[in-house]
């Protein structure tokens, strides 16, 4: 019987083949990424990260055994002071102090995407929780871990910690416990309940290909 991560992940195969085709995702995996795009990026993903740690939060919230709540709250501890740390790391590489890092005016972009997040967390049920944060760890390990593939990709000297980040067995760890979630979440659930995970679960995977375009663009508000 295939499980529901499967269902998932053939539901957005297009989509993160997409991602890993993008102009600057493929300049990070061979190192030809001009450094300002990154810089953009990674002031962005770290106000994002603020936004996503919360959905762990919730998740901790919504959970009803221990075990859950204490994953919940690894995830959360790794985003803050792992994931985040690494963003710290590089900020000071760019001379970039965390006063500015943490007022970083976040793009429309990732205003959209974590207030999509942070609103079905609020509204939704713990499955619905994990279907739509999901997409942000499960293709990062998708593509931490293809990139480590890559000849080569581990020789620059700047791109080199952030692949190294999101393909270690720590980081591969915890994708695993929570795609394992969303399968036992799912078991028993009917059609229509199905499908409104299904539904968050490809929203936010197409957030994940705009944000990487809005970082090659270096999107601005408007006005």
């Amino acid at each position: 019987m295939e499980r529901f991560s499967e269902r998932l992940y053939c539901s957005v195969a297009d989509v993160w083949g997409k991602c890993h085709e993008h102009p600057f995702l493929a300049g990070l995996r061979d190192g030809t990424l001009e450094p300002e795009s990154f810089i953009y990026y990674m002031k962005q993903d770290y106000v994002y990260l603020i936004d996503y740690a919360k959905m762990f939060a919730y998740g901790s919230l919504k959970a009803r055994d221990l075990e859950t709540i204490s994953r919940f709250a690894e995830l959360l501890h790794s985003t803050l002071n792992v994931e985040m740390e690494l963003h710290r790391e590089y900020a000071e590489r760019f001379g970039i102090s965390r006063e500015e890092l943490e007022s970083t005016v976040a793009a429309p972009t990732t205003v959209a995407y974590t207030k999509y997040m942070l609103d079905t967390a609020a509204s939704g049920s713990l499955a619905e929780v994990v279907a739509a944060l999901l997409p942000c760890m499960w293709s990062y390990r998708e593509i931490g871990t293809a990139f480590a593939r890559y000849p080569g990709s581990l020789d620059h000297p700047l791109y080199r910690d952030w692949i190294l980040m999101y393909s270690s067995e720590e980081f591969g760890q915890l994708t695993e416990w929570t795609v394992s979630l969303i399968d036992r979440l799912a078991e028993g659930l009917p059609e229509r309940e199905l499908a409104k995970l299904e539904e968050h679960f490809i929203i936010t995977s197409k957030f994940e290909y705009l944000f990487w375009d809005m970082a090659y663009r270096q999107e601005m508000w408007p006005i």
